[in-house]
């Protein structure tokens, strides 16, 4: 079976305070092969990537609505007159708040939805396959 990666680069800001925050460039991934969850790695000055995985279904809620609880939190707003969604990222080694342009996450998730769409994600395992050869024996 063919898996499906869909990714996008962007720019996140990391909000360092209502009036300050920093560009970080960002890439959103998501992968058919692992139908349930989007990664997103953050290009920051260390030597290696920062990532993140949580489920697709929270950043697609996240931008309509306030969602998610715990290390992730995603939520809509307005900054600087244009719409944004926020991710509030909780980890032992530190939080984060990041802002991402609501337009390039949404296309990205309806291209990301076009690929598996919400509700067939279990059919891209194989579970079912999986589970007719194992009772077949």
């Amino acid at each position: 079976m063919e898996h499906t990666v869909v990714e996008r680069e962007l720019e996140l800001r990391l909000i360092l305070s209502p009036e300050r925050g920093i560009p970080v460039p960002a890439r959103l991934s998501y992968r058919s092969d692992d139908p349930y969850a989007v990664h997103i790695t953050f290009h920051i000055n260390s030597p290696s990537p920062v990532d993140w995985t949580f489920a697709r279904e929270l950043l697609v809620e996240g931008v309509f609505r306030p969602c998610g609880q715990g290390d992730v939190r995603v939520w809509p707003t307005n900054a600087e007159g244009r719409g944004v969604v926020l991710m509030a990222l909780s980890s032992p080694d530190g939080d984060a708040l990041l802002q991402a342009p609501v337009p390039q996450v949404s296309a990205w998730l309806e291209r990301t939805l076009r690929a598996v769409p919400s509700g067939t994600e279990g059919g891209q395992l194989g579970i079912d396959d999986a589970l007719d050869q194992l009772l077949a024996r």
